[in-house]
């Protein structure tokens, strides 16, 4: 990671690139099931376009290396975000509530997140617990290094302070779930996090679509889209639904950088078919 972050980021980029050709050839599992979510999300794609797709997804994943390193070890560069809607920000922060930056898993998640220690006057990062403690250590430090403050993705209270402090939280409820409402994405049930909803009604808190993702080598466009009408309402899953329908205009802008690793399909009824069930052979 040191090594990656004193290099110029465009030229890890590239190096890395092929690295992600490699990673899908050397993890079968994760490989299908990042085939079987694009089968899934994008049915009019042919199996020679999702095979395209789900290796740049590799070469994004592998991307997100360097681009983690130089969140939490290099240096800021000038010029290399472009940033639209900051007023939308600005404005959420003047009425004194705090805001939820409602976005996905993509894969330059820490790089562009560091943009936002310099946007807003009170900014926390989001962290959840990894299985290695050292990458644990590394992910808090580099994470703590660009923002006012850490959240744990389990900690609701904390949120709800920091919020009450008018803070600002990226928020990316959009993982597996395992509770939750059956709520399509991409046309297909999935267990959704309803959170976003509720956790607004209770704060107060402005609630604003947030897009970020590569444009090129080493440039990064982040968008802060304004709050929804009427949001939140009295029906959590309805709200969640328009939140879906933003994320999935997000992926579509960028679907190689979507974090396909995951089984978004899991945990749903049983009434419900398996989706990453293997084949029976014939």
């Amino acid at each position: 990671m040191r090594l990656n972050a004193v290099l110029p980021l465009r030229v890890a980029l590239a190096i890395h690139r092929p690295v992600g050709k490699a990673l899908y050839r050397l993890f079968p599992k994760m490989r299908r099931v990042v085939h079987r979510n694009l089968e899934i999300c994008f049915p009019d794609l042919d199996p020679a376009a999702v095979e395209k797709l789900a290796k740049r997804q590799f070469e994004a994943l592998a991307m997100s290396i360097p681009e983690c390193a130089a969140a939490w070890f290099g240096r800021d560069v000038p010029g290399r975000f472009k940033i639209i809607g900051v007023e939308h920000l600005n404005a959420a922060v003047a009425r004194g509530k705090g805001a939820l930056l409602y976005t996905g898993h993509f894969t330059p998640l820490d790089i562009c997140g560091a943009a936002f220690r310099g946007l807003a006057p009170l900014y926390a990062a989001m962290i959840s617990h990894r299985s290695s403690p050292v990458l644990d250590e590394l992910q808090r430090r580099g994470r703590a290094r660009n923002s006012h403050a850490l959240i744990a993705s389990d900690s609701v209270r904390s949120l709800l302070k920091f919020l009450k402090r008018n803070g600002v939280v990226w928020y990316a409820p959009d993982l597996v779930y395992r509770e939750g409402a059956l709520i399509p994405f991409f046309g297909e049930p999935a267990m959704t996090n309803v959170a976003t909803s509720k956790i607004a009604t209770v704060s107060g808190a402005t609630v604003l679509p947030y897009q970020y993702r590569r444009i090129a080598d080493a440039r990064y466009e982040i968008h802060i889209y304004p709050p929804l009408d009427g949001f939140p309402s009295d029906d959590p899953v309805d709200d969640t639904r328009r939140l879906v329908a933003f994320l999935e205009r997000f992926i579509r802008d960028a679907p190689e950088q979507y974090q396909w690793i995951q089984k978004r399909f899991r945990w749903r009824p049983p009434e419900l078919p398996d989706l990453y069930a293997t084949p029976p052979r014939s």
